[in-house]
């Protein structure tokens, strides 16, 4: 089961709120893609929220898109940022990036974004977003959410 940004903001308002806040603190992140040969490759990227949905951007014929384009499964994690401070914990967001063909949805999106032409626009369907951050310098908290469930939090010591 996957679901859109809208809707896991829906179930997840506080969690999807921390997730665009650690995204939104820096502008390159690291996405993990599948190569032909099932290895994983990581590259960074940069990512936006916007009308309900998580996207992801991409040069033309860059190694990341085509990987998306012959196995649509992705891994994000956000910029942990200088330091080891990991100011709001760390996110990591997994699902599926489904490309965007249409020329007005690629163009609605360029009008906002402004992106340079040309590029590859992949919308993502989530699988899974995690949140993990250190609670009264003692706990380690793990929050897990998946479509269709409900929100699991694990505190380890």
């Amino acid at each position: 089961m996957t679901v859109n940004w809208a809707a896991f903001t829906a179930a997840e308002p506080d969690l999807a709120r921390t997730a665009e806040e650690r995204f939104g603190a820096f502008t390159h992140h690291v996405l993990a893609t599948l190569r032909k040969d099932g290895s994983p490759r990581t590259t960074g990227l940069e990512v936006r929220f916007l009308d309900g949905e998580l996207w992801l951007g991409m040069m033309p014929d860059s190694l990341k898109a085509l990987d998306l384009r012959r196995d649509p499964r992705f891994a994000l994690q956000a910029n942990p940022g200088e330091g080891q401070s990991m100011g709001g914990g760390d996110v990591r967001i997994a699902g599926r990036a489904i490309e965007v063909v249409d020329p007005r949805q690629k163009a609605a999106y360029g009008e906002e974004v402004e992106p340079p032409e040309p590029f590859h626009l992949f919308r993502t369907e989530l699988t899974e977003v995690v949140r993990t951050y250190v609670e009264d310098d003692k706990y380690l908290v793990v929050q897990i959410w998946q479509p269709g469930e409900a929100l699991r939090t694990i505190k380890r010591t």
